[in-house]
């Protein structure tokens, strides 16, 4: 059970706009490198990026680059190297789901990027994420406003940003169809709310 989602997803009744992303991509391999090109007119300095791992770039429970993202995902890397980019998932690096750390140290070898140990589940980790960065020497980060959080899924990833104060980039399709109602009628969200004038919030304004 994700608490942290939970307890969150009230904060959902007074502002719903914290589900809402700033970007969204068809798939992870339509991601733009670099990303501050996915925004639009707008270019953020994006000294930092956040990946969610399942079924975003690895199919669910797996610790493995998806073979057909695995370009993208390496230019990614290329312009955004460690200290610059973060795994974050919610079952590698967990005290709950991994606490022995076997799933994050073999996705970190997997992938040579480091994978954020963490005892809150998204989106409840931001601080810890954003502690992460201004602690990393040589990310250059020094406020949320400068990372992206990069996932497939409104009311962890993208909220995790927007409680963050950071750039939330959504990827719609994940690499597996998901069948789960609930995740059907949370990819349709942002067309509703869009419709009803809300705006996903302007990083760093987020109360």
């Amino acid at each position: 059970m994700n608490l942290s989602a939970t307890v969150n997803a009230f904060r959902l009744i007074r502002n719903p706009a914290l589900c809402l992303p700033h970007a969204t991509v068809p798939t992870f391999n339509d991601l733009p490198v670099p990303l501050s090109d996915a925004f639009g007119s707008v270019k953020p300095d994006i000294r930092a990026v956040v990946l969610d791992k399942d079924n975003c770039f690895a199919i669910p429970k797996e610790n493995i680059v998806y073979k057909p993202y695995s370009d993208i995902f390496n230019s990614l890397l290329t312009h955004y190297p460690p200290p610059h980019l973060l795994i974050v998932s919610n079952s590698a690096g967990t005290t709950s789901s991994d606490p022995l750390g076997r799933a994050s140290s073999l996705l970190s070898s997997n992938t040579k990027i480091p994978v954020l140990q963490h005892s809150t589940k998204k989106p409840g980790c931001g601080p810890q994420i954003l502690q992460h960065f201004l602690n990393a020497p040589g990310s250059h980060v020094t406020s949320a406003e400068q990372i992206a959080v990069v996932g497939d899924r409104l009311f962890t990833d993208v909220m995790l940003a927007n409680l963050m104060g950071s750039w939330s980039v959504w990827v719609k399709d994940g690499v597996v169809e998901s069948r789960n109602p609930f995740i059907a009628w949370e990819r349709k969200l942002p067309g509703r709310l869009t419709r009803l004038g809300y705006k996903a919030p302007v990083p760093g304004t987020t109360k």
